[in-house]
């Protein structure tokens, strides 16, 4: 493998954010919980897994921030600065951490071996983060929003915990559809 081209990495990067972003105008609740799909973790964790932790952490930053201005701000998403940080660019750039397994996943694709273990294995780590951040901030900045009988933790836990589970599901199944191209989403050319 070659190093790559700084601008284009920063191109796909670019490209990478704004489809996660019109990805989050896709309506994604589960029923009348709180409970979401979000798909723009899909290419987030392509991303990160072709271009490794640093691009994967900045783009989930950007997407973050991008997330806040468009959707936070308008939705009621935002309470406070401390939240909306924790919530918006800290939990989105945590995707990133999907990143750690791109160098093992590019050797086992290169070496032809099955690489889904290690994609689901490092998917649910990135994932994992960003819904444990949301899981913090639902604990302390949500609480009041959670049922009268019901501990604002455990509102939590349930709320982001599924998201955290749904989003999985998801994920494992467009890892099997998808197996048969990994090596063009994840190899890169230059």
């Amino acid at each position: 493998m070659s190093k790559p081209n700084n601008l284009v990495v920063l191109t796909e990067g670019a490209i990478i954010v704004a489809a996660a972003q019109a990805l989050s105008f896709v309506p994604h609740d589960l029923g009348v919980s709180s409970i979401q799909i979000v798909y723009g973790l899909i290419p987030m964790a392509i991303y990160a897994l072709r271009r490794g932790l640093k691009p994967g952490l900045t783009a989930g930053l950007v997407w973050g921030i991008l997330d806040l201005i468009l959707k936070g701000f308008s939705s009621g998403g935002f309470l406070n600065p401390l939240q909306g940080f924790v919530e918006y660019p800290l939990a989105f750039a945590a995707v990133g951490l999907v990143g750690l397994g791109s160098v093992q996943v590019k050797n086992r694709i290169e070496n032809d071996k099955n690489p889904l273990g290690l994609i689901i294995l490092y998917s649910g780590i990135g994932f994992f983060a960003k819904y444990f951040l949301h899981f913090i901030a639902g604990g302390i900045y949500w609480g009041a929003y959670a049922p009268k009988t019901m501990n604002p933790w455990i509102y939590s836990a349930v709320i982001n915990g599924g998201s955290f589970i749904a989003n999985m599901i998801m994920m494992l199944v467009l890892l099997v559809v998808l197996s048969r191209v990994f090596k063009r989403f994840i190899i890169t050319k230059n």
